[in-house]
């Protein structure tokens, strides 16, 4: 299937590595020319560079604190710069979730929360606010917000709130934007393998002293394809969700975990 993706141009934020950096990757390969946003410039530039000589596409690689509205207006507008304008934002930047155990209702401060939250829906309703009007002025663009499945389990309190609060704020936007030939989704990835993998193995492996492969087999005791799913293949779902062929989906959730046993999901 032909994505028509030639030609477009994206803004992927959390780009310099892990999902963000599959889907700036897959995108490029598809055609599509890519600002890779984050915090560290030195692993921008490395990052833009591979995927540059991968994919032959223009990857231009840009900071971004998606915390502070200065920073976020400063990279849309670098990015409409460098590319000629902006069809595509995946907002990919957040805090990690997943790696660690997630604190209990006493460790829970204020400053924990509020930090998470400002990163993650904040960051991405200010990306949002900054990259609608070029998309509208255009009468065509998508916006692909990435979650995560602790919007459906309990767990991690901090993480379930964050990602419902995604949900909540892309189906506002789908609402908003749509009139404007603006699509908004959000994907839903579970426990995925990236670069980080190896090491949360080995960590986990050394805390109670199981074989790695039995370490992973519990990763993904709840995935219904029994493994992990990888980043690349999060990325396969982004890059159709960035395409034209995808209209018929606007301001939906699609879940990308390799399936959870038990919950039914209407």
């Amino acid at each position: 299937m032909d994505l028509m993706l030639n030609g477009k141009r994206a803004l992927v934020t959390g780009g310099s590595k892990g999902i963000g950096r599959a889907i700036a990757r897959q995108l490029a390969l598809e055609g599509v020319d890519v600002v890779i946003a984050a915090r560290n410039q030195a692993e921008l530039d490395a990052a833009a560079a591979e995927l540059a000589r991968e994919t032959g596409r223009k990857i231009v690689g840009l900071t971004v604190d998606t915390q502070d509205d200065a920073s976020v207006k400063a990279v849309v507008a670098g990015t409409v710069a460098a590319l000629g304008g902006l069809d595509i934002l995946v907002n990919a930047a957040a805090k990690p979730g997943g790696q660690a155990t997630p604190p209990k209702l006493a460790e829970i401060t204020d400053a924990l929360f509020f930090d998470d939250v400002n990163v993650k829906v904040m960051g991405y309703l200010r990306m949002a606010r900054e990259a609608a009007p070029v998309m509208a002025a255009n009468g065509w663009g998508r916006i692909i917000n990435i979650s995560g499945l602790a919007a459906r389990l309990t767990g991690s309190t901090v993480g379930s709130i964050r990602n419902v609060a995604v949900a909540a704020l892309t189906k506002n936007l789908a609402d908003e934007l749509g009139p404007q030939g603006i699509n908004v989704t959000v994907v839903h990835p579970g426990t995925t393998r990236t670069e980080k993998t190896p090491g949360v193995i080995a960590a986990r492996v050394a805390a109670s002293g199981l074989a790695p492969e039995e370490v992973e087999r519990r990763m993904a005791a709840n995935v219904t394809i029994g493994r992990l799913v990888d980043m690349a293949e999060v990325a396969d779902i982004v890059a159709f969700l960035a395409s034209p062929r995808s209209v018929a989906i606007n301001g939906d959730a699609i879940a990308c975990g390799g399936g959870s046993k038990g919950a039914i999901h209407y």
